[in-house]
């Protein structure tokens, strides 16, 4: 596949990327190479995301997308480079660490929803992890005040969700820890179009009204980068196109390769 994006012309480089993000750069990743085990997936890889920005990483398979995720969270191996947040280092940190430290949340692409317990039990699940269980009932007080589909059925067990819904409370329950960054990955992932337009709905008002720094890897890269401020078409590891979203979806090379144009 690699000899379709030799025609991609020079990769950004970490300037290119600097200029995306405004002054206020929350999360920086600076020449990243990570992967699982021994293998090196991510080269040299570098990333600007400023305070309630929005960031989406497209690409074909294997890209490296979700290793970024991984890498920021906490679940890939380190080779060397640098993750930080507001000028902290947090590169080595575990997950559980990266969260009461500086709020970091994944959403993960899959359903991780209990679906035995109820819809408030498991939002009170997102606040256990960081041992403060007073605050996390008045978290979900404010989630189940403010989303009536999960309101309603706060005593009914999670599997009479619908896809979207439990999306919802997949979102719901990592905000419950209250992060400053939200990593997501593939939202739109199984839904119908109603659902994949109120999940990114929901995303677009954390962001906007309670300042929240997103970096989601979608598949959809035309709703995902509708969506979003900033992209990144990564292919092998790298970054080959960066711009803003608005642009990426106007750019013929990205169009054809990733947005069936």
């Amino acid at each position: 596949m690699s000899n379709q994006y030799e025609v991609l012309g020079k990769a950004p480089d970490a300037e290119d990327l600097k200029n995306l993000s405004s002054e206020d750069i929350h999360l920086t990743i600076k020449n990243l190479n990570a992967g699982y085990g021994k293998m090196e997936i991510l080269h040299n890889f570098d990333l600007f995301v400023s305070k309630a920005q929005s960031l989406c990483l497209i690409g074909p398979n294997g890209a490296g997308k979700s290793t970024i995720l991984h890498s920021i969270y906490g679940f890939t191996n380190i080779f060397s480079g640098k993750i930080e947040i507001d000028g902290k280092e947090i590169t080595n940190l575990t997950p559980a660490e990266k969260l009461k430290s500086v709020g970091i949340a994944y959403i993960l692409q899959d359903n991780s929803v209990f679906p035995d317990m109820t819809v408030e039990e498991n939002l009170l699940m997102g606040g256990f992890i960081k041992d403060k269980t007073e605050e996390s009932y008045q978290e979900a007080e404010k989630i189940l005040d403010k989303y009536e589909r999960l309101r309603n059925r706060r005593n009914q067990p999670a599997k009479v969700l619908s896809g979207g819904e439990r999306r919802l409370l997949e979102i719901s329950r990592a905000l419950v820890m209250k992060p400053s960054v939200l990593l997501v990955d593939e939202p739109s992932i199984g839904l119908e179009p109603r659902y994949i337009d109120m999940v990114f709905e929901i995303l677009g008002d954390l962001q906007k009204n309670e300042k929240k720094t997103i970096i989601l890897v979608e598949q959809n890269a035309k709703k995902g980068l509708e969506f979003s401020d900033i992209g990144y078409v990564l292919v092998s590891g790298q970054t080959a196109i960066a711009g803003r979203g608005d642009d990426l979806l106007k750019n013929d090379d990205v169009g054809r390769l990733f947005l069936g144009g």
